[in-house]
């Protein structure tokens, strides 16, 4: 493993306004297919909550199930959760019975505060945790996480796993120890792009970068795909909603960006028990709560070898791992449990059926 990642200079920060600009460009893309009817149609929310970096949303409905905090990941914009009425985990759950609050990011400007996994995993995620539980008075709160957002997720239940009911992972990587992907040992490789001192790294970095260290995964996936969905017209639909996201460029925190690679893709701390977060020691053992774990088998960015060493560490605690196929249309094989047909039609109900029966 290409641990020494600085023996490679960092990013020159001069370049950091050429992809500042290309998150501009690249938004103004995504609002022209937007104008063509390919943007979001979000269910109806309220902010009920706000910090300095986050927001809490609640969405509209009856149901007297359990609560569940979704935790957005803070790369690009949350509304992939909640594309369209037809393509929506939120509405899905909604129609469940589910009590639906989501924690987004907002996005970080020049010259604001350092934050990182202590200020996303725990601070954040604490006061959304505690502002649910207190408002719908059902208890303690489910949490959600796709991505990097379920990272944040099972690091907050690993501090407080008396706060939450449960944790349901998708498509989130715990370990990422060498080998378990080229995504992840392509990553830790090329680490440099990713070290700049910038208090804030443009989201178009982020896409530049992960598509050169992993082209099969980020771009010729996405040929791939089109062809294989070819004349599918709600295919073609879908993807052009996904691609409208996929523009959507949002900053994402510098000092995250570091912690995120060095501690956990570099050194994979959190699986490996040495991950530290506000002077407390972080290891699967700490789980002490049931985990549902979705991993897509054609997923490099997530694949059931990045969960399954950390379910097994969890010391016979409730843990379950469904692996899922993947399937066409879905542009990224890593976004396909939340915008796939045959995830909801298959996936959701076991989703939402062990939730309810963990409440």
């Amino acid at each position: 493993m290409a641990n020494d990642v600085t023996a490679v200079p960092a990013l020159n920060q001069a370049l950091l306004p050429f992809f500042e600009t290309a998150d501009t460009i690249r938004r103004a893309q995504g609002e022209y297919l937007g104008l063509l009817g390919f943007g979001p149609e979000e269910a109806d929310y309220r902010v009920v909550a706000s910090g300095p970096f986050w927001r809490l949303r609640q969405y509209s409905g009856r149901g007297r199930g359990p609560s569940l905090l979704i935790v957005a990941a803070p790369i690009k914009q949350p509304y992939i959760w909640d594309l369209s009425p037809s393509v929506s985990s939120v509405r899905y759950c909604l129609s469940k019975g589910l009590r639906v609050h989501l924690l987004e990011w907002m996005p970080p400007s020049r010259g604001s505060e350092a934050r990182g996994l202590a200020e996303y995993a725990d601070d954040a995620i604490s006061r959304a945790v505690a502002l649910v539980s207190q408002e719908v008075r059902a208890g303690k709160p489910f949490l959600l996480g796709h991505s990097l957002g379920g990272t944040l997720a099972a690091i907050f239940a690993g501090l407080h796993p008396d706060q939450v009911s449960g944790l349901v992972l998708v498509s989130a990587p715990l370990c990422l120890h060498p080998g378990v992907s080229p995504f992840r040992d392509a990553v830790a490789a090329m680490a440099s792009p990713w070290l700049s001192e910038a208090d804030v790294i443009p989201g178009s970095l982020l896409t530049q970068v992960s598509a050169a260290m992993s082209p099969a995964t980020f771009v010729w996936s996405r040929f791939l795909d089109a062809a294989a969905s070819a004349g599918d017209s709600g295919a073609s639909e879908l993807r052009a909603r996904i691609e409208r996201w996929a523009l959507d460029e949002v900053p994402l925190s510098g000092k995250l960006a570091r912690e995120v690679l060095l501690q956990l893709y570099c050194e994979n701390r959190l699986c490996d028990g040495t991950l530290t977060i506000h002077g407390r020691i972080i290891k699967p053992s700490c789980l002490t709560i049931p985990i549902l774990a979705v991993a897509n088998t054609a997923d490099e960015v997530a694949p059931p070898a990045s969960v399954s060493p950390f379910l097994e560490a969890m010391a016979g605690a409730d843990a379950q791992l469904i692996r899922y196929p993947g399937e066409t249309g879905i542009v990224l094989q890593h976004l396909g449990v939340l915008v796939g047909p045959t995830a909801f039609m298959e996936l959701w109900p076991e989703i939402t059926d062990w939730i309810k029966g963990h409440g």
